[in-house]
């Protein structure tokens, strides 16, 4: 249920780093939730998307090993 847990976090992070990132290059505002709370540069949507990666990848990996 952890590795579960951390996956899901790393994948919500992924996602709100990449809507920000996107809105802010391809649109007016940054696309997602995180704009609603905090004006985040586009650097900071991007630095999000890497975390996000690293933390689903660590989540992914770990639930792996433990259903092995």
């Amino acid at each position: 249920m952890k590795n579960e847990t951390i996956a899901v976090i790393g994948w919500v992070t992924l996602v709100q780093g990449v809507l920000g990132a996107g809105g802010r290059m391809f649109g007016d505002q940054p696309w997602g939730l995180l704009h609603k709370w905090w004006d985040i540069p586009t650097a900071g949507y991007i630095a999000l998307a890497i975390v996000g990666v690293a933390i689903a990848a660590w989540g992914e990996v770990t639930k792996k090993r433990a259903k092995a």
